[in-house]
């Protein structure tokens, strides 16, 4: 099938989302720009050190995360399909002195525009729900890997995908495997819930079997498949901050995140 409509419709928006992002609380450039590191623990703890080592990342939005990677010394390239995130994230890797790379593209089709292989490649909350299909997803993850090289990905779990939250209260009508694109016209952004602004998006639901078996079908080897109760951020209803300085369900119905690691074979 033919999704440009669907990507360039969500191109538009995430472009129309950069400037309230930028200017939100939620992303809190001004201390970013001071040393704040955007990373999670969930992320940092599974990576590890990262000094020397290459690492792509995937859907980067305007490059925080990219560039928090750099600043802990690995050698970064970012792609996102929002040419205003990428042209965001080149003027900050250039204000802080960081050598990052980035470009625009839709993600499944990085192997066109990237032709180097990476130790890592990461990807982050929010990100596959953009994809129609996770099959070329997962190849050009795979293309883009050295041999040896570890994929990971930390996501909302598809349970929380399966709510349509413009209802107060979330109703649950939305299929676990639904193949059908899932559209949303809504004003503001979770970042800037205030924003006038107009999200108009197209989204597609992913069980955790399809990401399994979309990597592996790819050749990758899983190492773990971790699901969690609670989440780094408060953008769900019904969210209360637990000790850990997390977000949780109040009545602890169903996980929040899922995190997987693979490698490709030697």
């Amino acid at each position: 099938m033919d999704y440009q409509k669907e990507f360039d419709t969500n191109r538009e928006t995430w472009n129309a989302k950069v400037s309230a992002h930028a200017n939100s609380d939620f992303y809190d450039l001004e201390a970013f720009k001071k040393g704040k590191n955007s990373l999670n623990s969930f992320e940092l703890e599974a990576l590890g050190n990262v000094k020397g080592k290459s690492l792509l990342h995937l859907q980067c939005h305007f490059g925080q995360d990219t560039i928090s990677w750099s600043r802990m010394g690995a050698d970064c390239t970012g792609v996102d399909i929002s040419d205003s995130g990428i042209a965001l994230a080149q003027s900050l890797n250039e204000e802080l002195h960081q050598n990052a790379e980035f470009v625009c593209c839709n993600v499944l089709d990085t192997s066109k525009y990237v032709s180097k292989t990476f130790d890592i490649v990461f990807t982050s909350y929010g990100v596959i729900g953009w994809l129609p299909n996770l099959k070329p997803w997962a190849q050009m993850i795979a293309e883009r890997l050295k041999p040896g090289g570890i994929f990971y990905i930390v996501e909302f779990h598809p349970i929380v995908w399966m709510f349509d939250y413009l209802q107060q209260p979330p109703k649950m009508i939305y299929g676990y495997h639904q193949k059908e694109a899932i559209y949303e016209e809504y004003e503001g952004t979770y970042a800037d819930t205030g924003s006038k602004m107009v999200s108009k998006e197209y989204g597609w639901n992913h069980g955790l079997g399809e990401v399994v078996s979309s990597l592996a079908d790819a050749g990758l080897h899983i190492e773990f498949l971790r699901e969690h109760d609670e989440s780094p951020y408060d953008i769900f209803p019904g969210l209360q901050k637990n000790d850990a300085g997390l977000y949780e369900l109040t009545n602890g119905l169903y996980p929040l995140l899922f995190e997987l690691k693979a490698r490709k074979p030697e």
